[in-house]
């Protein structure tokens, strides 16, 4: 699955904010879009969405900017993404539609790229700004047990 720009710019620019609040200090949008190279304009549709998710608080004013409206320890990174309007989906199919898939009927592939879906959500409710900001990202997925990849290694022609 790839994440669109618009989650990953949010990621983006909410860890450049909690890393850059020093003592609850604003960050200016202009300050990230020069640190991130993400446009000013898409920054500011990014914060609306933000602002409306209860991510940040804007302060008004010379030297104002925006702030994390609580700790980074508690903003999870599936937060950001359903906050900007992102959907954590790894099928192809289209919601609504009579058919569902892209094809007439269910996919056969359709319950692995759904469940692929949930894991990623499920990863990323469990990571918040602050592991990303301390870098304590890697290493967070289980590890495959010695089992489980014995049966992933791939299978010889008798």
């Amino acid at each position: 699955m790839k994440l669109s720009t618009k989650g990953r710019y949010a990621v983006m620019a909410m860890a450049d904010l909690a890393g850059h609040s020093v003592g609850g200090k604003p960050v200016s949008l202009a300050e990230i879009s020069g640190r991130q190279e993400i446009s000013l304009s898409y920054l500011e549709q990014l914060f609306a969405k933000l602002r409306r998710g209860d991510l940040v608080k804007s302060v008004r004013g010379p030297g104002g900017g925006y702030r994390l409206s609580r700790p980074a320890g508690e903003v999870r990174i599936a937060d950001i993404i359903l906050a900007v309007d992102e959907p954590i989906r790894a099928t192809r199919c289209h919601p609504g539609s009579p058919q569902g898939c892209v094809t007439n009927g269910r996919c056969v592939t359709h319950d692995l790229w759904e469940e692929l879906g949930r894991q990623i959500h499920v990863f990323l409710s469990g990571i918040t700004l602050a592991d990303v900001i301390e870098k304590r990202v890697l290493g967070r997925a289980a590890p495959c047990s010695a089992a489980a990849a014995n049966n992933s290694e791939p299978r010889q022609a008798a």
